[in-house]
């Protein structure tokens, strides 16, 4: 190789001389020649090896099941390592080039190498790209922080390289030189202390499952709300539910709280949990013509049945005087009223009759008694959840005056006042 590149470097400037050109001039011409004839070469080197590697890397990937080398493909990792071939010959090239400059043979010589070693971390990026775009295609790691890792790898490779380099350049041992970095790593702790933090939360993370990619998260510091799409060393995107993008920094999952719907989307049902308050002066005692009234409604019908005939075998046994109302046990408007419900939801497909399902009482409020209907919806689908339980509401708030109840609401001028259905 050396003899090759000192024939086509060298022929140059004996014919200067011939031509009665001086030894000075003639170096100097010869140079400029040769420089315009180096980057031709090297030009023409990175057509050639970059053709042959892309070609050959392109036929192999279409001929091959696996998507690897697919990936190498569309990250150009051919094309950059074609870069290689070039510069292999511009180091080799340079001291015969440059054989009567020996400063600029030294600095060009060093800036190239340390160029080499630039493509080289380059090459190195690409394939890890590649290596982290082939697991996102493997559903067991799909859903992993695979980005953080690659970064914390490149981040230290980086080091490694820039460290090298610097040592090339300005001629210092590599050893003094991590001595000085070890001096200002005070400073390093500084600069990359949200990267530092960010490895360390992204490995929580990942060990814990805390995130995935796809969760749907909610974190009201921030305000987001909506599905992750992506995790890296420092950040982690969410993309909420109105189309925006919230950016959370990594180690805000381990240090602050916020709530992951995942176990909601992989349970058999989604929660629904909302109440109406009815006005406590409508609750009272059921007389038998009302009772009487109510066994029309088809969910009641028999367990009001079973229910009277309970209470009033109780009562007769225990000699109880039911001149008043109050005395033993008695059927109330909102016992009965809920016990509707808890039918009602009981016959509605829409409900997970496998989970839990109840109506229940709320501590009362100055405002009057909160009814809570707690169960879970088949459905999880957003807008199937939300109709599902507007569904039940809509009838729920429609059934409050067949049992002479009355909902709690607010007047403009903020006093309480029934609200009657016409």
């Amino acid at each position: 190789m050396n003899k090759i590149i000192h024939s086509i470097f060298n022929f140059l400037y004996p014919i200067f001389r011939d031509w009665g050109m001086s030894r000075s001039l003639s170096t100097y011409v010869s140079l400029f020649f040769n420089i315009i004839l180096l980057c031709i070469l090297v030009y023409g080197l990175y057509v050639v090896f970059r053709f042959i590697l892309v070609t050959v890397l392109t036929i192999v990937s279409q001929n091959t099941k696996t998507k690897f080398d697919d990936l190498l493909v569309s990250n150009k990792t051919a094309t950059y390592i074609s870069y290689l071939f070039p510069l292999s010959f511009v180091v080799e090239s340079v001291p015969v080039i440059l054989d009567k400059f020996e400063y600029w043979e030294n600095v060009f010589g060093q800036a190239v190498r340390a160029y080499i070693v630039l493509m080289i971390m380059w090459i190195i990026r690409t394939i890890f790209n590649t290596l982290r775009d082939y697991l996102k295609l493997i559903p067991r790691y799909s859903d992993k922080p695979i980005d953080s890792f690659i970064q914390v790898i490149m981040i230290v490779l980086w080091m490694i390289g820039i460290t090298f380099i610097i040592s090339k350049l300005f001629d210092i041992d590599q050893k003094e030189l991590l001595t000085l970095l070890g001096a200002v790593s005070a400073v390093i702790i500084l600069i990359f202390r949200d990267t530092i933090l960010g490895f360390v939360a992204s490995v929580q993370v990942a060990i814990n499952d805390m995130v995935r990619i796809g969760d749907w998260i909610t974190m009201d510091r921030y305000g987001a709300d909506g599905d992750v799409i992506e995790i890296n060393l420092a950040t982690v995107k969410v993309r909420n539910f109105d189309n925006t993008t919230t950016t959370i920094p990594t180690y805000s999952l381990s240090s602050d709280s916020f709530q992951n719907w995942r176990g909601m989307l992989n349970s058999d049902g989604r929660r629904i949990k909302r109440h109406i308050i009815i006005k406590a002066s409508s609750i009272r005692f059921l007389k038998d013509d009302e009772l009487n009234e109510l066994k029309k409604i088809n969910l009641l019908s028999a367990y009001i049945d079973t229910r009277k005939t309970e209470i009033d075998n109780y009562n007769i046994g225990h000699k109880i005087d039911k001149t008043l109302a109050i005395n033993g046990r008695n059927i109330t408007n909102l016992g009965l009223f809920r016990k509707y419900i808890t039918q009602y939801l009981s016959q509605n497909p829409g409900i997970n009759k496998d989970m839990t399902m109840l109506c229940r009482q709320l501590q009362p409020t100055a405002y009057g008694v909160p009814l809570e209907v707690y169960a879970f919806s088949k459905d999880k689908r957003f807008e199937n959840y939300e109709y599902i339980m507007a569904d039940i509401f809509d009838h729920v708030i429609a059934s409050v005056p067949y049992f002479d109840l009355e909902i709690f609401v607010m007047s403009s001028e903020n006093e309480a006042k029934p609200y009657k259905q016409k």
